[in-house]
């Protein structure tokens, strides 16, 4: 079975790693919008229709952190059914 390394961590941990994780989404994803409007343009500049396949792979590159965000999330969310239950 697979560990969990979130339940390693302590609440305040796991909410700095959140808001820092918010934070890099964030600008990522502000770039990553910046950059396929620039794609766009280009391509409708250029009529190179091939490069709209690119923007999808773009945006995958942002799986792995919204995961890791979800997991987070459902770690702290579970600690504080547990509090909560007590």
């Amino acid at each position: 079975m697979k560990t969990n390394k979130f339940s390693d961590l302590t609440i305040n941990e796991l909410n700095k790693q959140k808001s820092s994780l918010n934070r890099i989404l964030l600008g990522t994803g502000i770039v990553m919008l910046i950059l396929c409007t620039v794609l766009l343009y280009l391509i409708s500049k250029s009529q190179n229709f091939a490069l709209i396949a690119v923007i999808p792979c773009i945006l995958l590159t942002m799986l792995p952190g919204i995961i890791k965000l979800s997991q987070i999330n459902a770690e702290i969310k579970s600690r504080d059914s547990k509090s909560t239950a007590l």
